[in-house]
């Protein structure tokens, strides 16, 4: 597994807990620089950069995952309802087929956030380093 990889992985399990992006950010700097060396960061940021597709789509599922896979919900909803209380087995298939498309765009949404948020964490800890090089030393 790549450094690009683990980070992804961090970040997602920090997307559990229920906090401020501000504070998942200061949670993850520590992982990240143990994980990660210093030097190597801004090219394993490149390497997430260029796994986000910068389509609307995907921008929509970015920020929008469940709105976008509520509709999908209702139409694996609607076709098991219609399936058990009309006995069409062909409903099912509706069930399927929605509740399937709703867990792939969630899961896609969330996979797409954490690839941000690791971003985000490396541009923060860029950002401090350079703070730090240009603070003058007594």
């Amino acid at each position: 597994m790549d450094y690009a990889q683990q980070l992804v992985m961090m970040a997602e399990d920090e997307l559990t807990e229920y906090s401020t992006e501000a504070r998942k950010i200061e949670k993850l700097r520590p992982k990240f620089g143990l994980t990660v060396p210093y030097p190597q960061q801004q090219e394993v940021r490149a390497a997430i950069a260029a796994q986000i597709p910068a389509s609307l789509p995907a921008k929509l599922v970015e920020n929008n995952r469940q709105l976008v896979a509520l509709p999908f919900w209702g139409i694996g909803g609607l076709g098991l309802l219609f399936g058990i209380s009309a006995s069409q087995p062909l409903d099912f298939l509706a069930t399927g087929i929605g509740f399937y498309v709703a867990f792939s765009v969630q899961r896609w949404g969330w996979k797409l956030e954490a690839k941000r948020l690791a971003m985000k964490t490396l541009d923060v800890i860029e950002t401090d380093m350079q703070a730090s090089r240009n603070q003058p030393t007594n």
